[in-house]
């Protein structure tokens, strides 16, 4: 595995955030709107997460299956990859790729158990044969690298020990978004310090300003993940509903 991410091919995949904000001519014909990609996006990554809950499985994993996910629809469509199964199929996929193996058939198990719709059913062939649509749309690229790893030292760098855990919820709720297409996983990571100070109404502009870091960058991934949570109180069951009913609408 590649050890340095500025050599990785995560790097050199990094896109701007116009080429990830994208809808496919195919889900546009469903009337599938920007609004619409990004709440179904959201809304797998919320499947995801409870997914793996159920699984037991890290939350490295979640950020992985995520990163996949939201990767692939900058490739393909919803109307050729659905979401309810493509969701599943990349948390298989990242439990491999992330050396804590989930069988097919437990996930199989736990979709029927989680929701009462027949549209999320599948099957362990309709999983596999996903991840292999996965894994060509990927272009066999499995390698991530998330904020995590260097988390617990720039929090304690930072005199920010006693905000660990929020800290840790602002990296958790960053793939919730796009950022993770973006950019790095250090600036990510910082962004979230910095904005767990303004929580926290801590100063730490001269720790910041000691890191050499592009500040504008950190500043403005903090805003987006602040301006998120925002935004986030309007989505309501109804719209996320509304969304996934036009993938199911016949063309």
């Amino acid at each position: 595995m590649a050890t340095n991410f500025w050599t990785s091919t995560h790097y050199k995949e990094l896109l701007d955030q116009e080429e990830v904000d994208v809808v496919h001519n195919l889900d546009k014909q469903r009337g599938i709107t920007l609004d619409d990609f990004k709440l179904i996006k959201l809304h797998m990554t919320n499947y995801i997460a409870r997914l793996a809950q159920n699984v037991k499985v890290r939350q490295r994993v979640v950020a992985t299956a995520v990163t996949y996910m939201r990767r692939v629809y900058t490739r393909r469509s919803m109307t050729e990859y659905d979401p309810r199964l493509l969701a599943p199929s990349c948390l298989y996929l990242a439990s491999k790729s992330e050396e804590s193996t989930v069988q097919a058939r437990l996930l199989v198990f736990y979709i029927k158990k989680i929701y009462s719709d027949e549209k999320y059913r599948c099957d362990i062939k309709e999983i596999l044969e996903m991840e292999m649509k996965i894994l060509e749309a990927l272009n066999y690229y499995l390698i991530v690298f998330h904020p995590y790893h260097a988390l617990p030292q720039l929090v304690n760098d930072a005199g920010m020990s006693d905000a660990t855990q929020l800290t840790w919820g602002l990296v958790n709720d960053t793939y919730k978004m796009d950022l993770i297409l973006i950019h790095p996983p250090h600036l990510i990571g910082l962004a979230c310090i910095y904005a767990a100070s303004v929580f926290k109404e801590k100063d730490n502009a001269a720790w910041f300003e000691d890191l050499r870091a592009d500040m504008n960058v950190v500043k403005n991934i903090a805003m987006e993940i602040l301006d998120f949570y925002d935004t986030h109180k309007m989505i309501t069951d109804e719209r996320v509903n509304a969304a996934m009913h036009k993938l199911t609408t016949r063309i």
